[in-house]
């Protein structure tokens, strides 16, 4: 599908046009000075170590804090688990119609927190239902950390994504840090203190993205471009090669071209 398909290729400049048109460019700094897109990586090394951390030790942990719990049943739990995942990634999508992406962001983030926090303490069916509820609200995290972090960066998108998209490293991270405090301590649901800190951590940047202007602007100015699917404005094709060519530089070859007026 992908061969036959006639996808356009969007350049750097495409993309710096993009920003600059919509007033949401902040690529006129030099790429060690794009702090946002820096701290969208961070947050997406700490959100991803926490997510995978919590479905890794998820079976550890419904077998140790709810009786008569096999592997296997936990295993089903997990399944269930997914499941809500998936639910929720519906009812984010949906949400985002009707309410900025930031704004689901913050709230989906902070019931993160919110629950997977009682899970520490709580036992049995109650202490499964805060990690069911937990990653319900993980599932738009990872895919609005990306759209926004790269939201304005320009000439600068396809490199700061790869930035964005290089924090999945978290999940190699965090689970093992996880199931080294689980082995101090004898417990997977005091080990679920450290994804907790990890999501606070990534709380920072949807703070950041919600009420720091800097932040929120670029996120709020940024608009839907046709990017590759059209000529620019200021942008006609040359006839010849097909190749787009500024108005400018068009109407310098048209004068070339004339016949010199003759000499009398």
């Amino acid at each position: 599908m992908n061969c036959s398909s006639a996808i356009p290729e969007i350049t750097d400049a495409d993309m710096a046009f993009q920003a600059e048109e919509t007033h949401a460019g902040t690529d006129i700094k030099p790429f060690h000075k794009q702090y946002r897109l820096f701290h969208a990586a961070f947050a997406q090394f700490c959100y991803t170590g926490a997510q995978v951390a919590i479905a890794s030790y998820f079976i550890n942990y419904v077998t140790e804090t709810r009786p008569n719990t096999s592997s296997s049943l936990g295993a089903k739990f997990l399944a269930g688990a997914q499941g809500a995942f998936a639910a929720g990634r519906f009812t984010g999508v949906l949400l985002m119609k009707f309410v900025r992406p930031r704004w689901v962001f913050l709230f989906y983030l902070s019931m993160c927190i919110v629950f997977v926090a009682p899970s520490i303490t709580q036992r049995d069916n109650t202490g499964m239902a805060m990690l069911y509820i937990t990653l319900f609200f993980e599932s738009i995290c990872f895919p609005t950390i990306v759209a926004l972090g790269m939201r304005g960066l320009g000439k600068y998108t396809k490199r700061g994504s790869g930035f964005i998209i290089a924090g999945v490293s978290g999940g190699a991270c965090v689970p093992p840090l996880t199931g080294k405090v689980a082995d101090m301590h004898n417990s997977t649901a005091k080990a679920m203190s450290v994804p907790l800190g990890f999501f606070i951590l990534a709380w920072s940047y949807s703070l950041c993205v919600n009420f720091v202007p800097s932040y929120r602007d670029p996120a709020d100015a940024f608009a839907v471009a046709k990017i590759g699917l059209g000529p620019r404005a200021g942008v006609v094709e040359d006839e010849e090669s097909g190749s787009a060519v500024g108005e400018k530089e068009h109407e310098g070859r048209v004068e070339d071209v004339n016949p010199s007026p003759e000499v009398k």
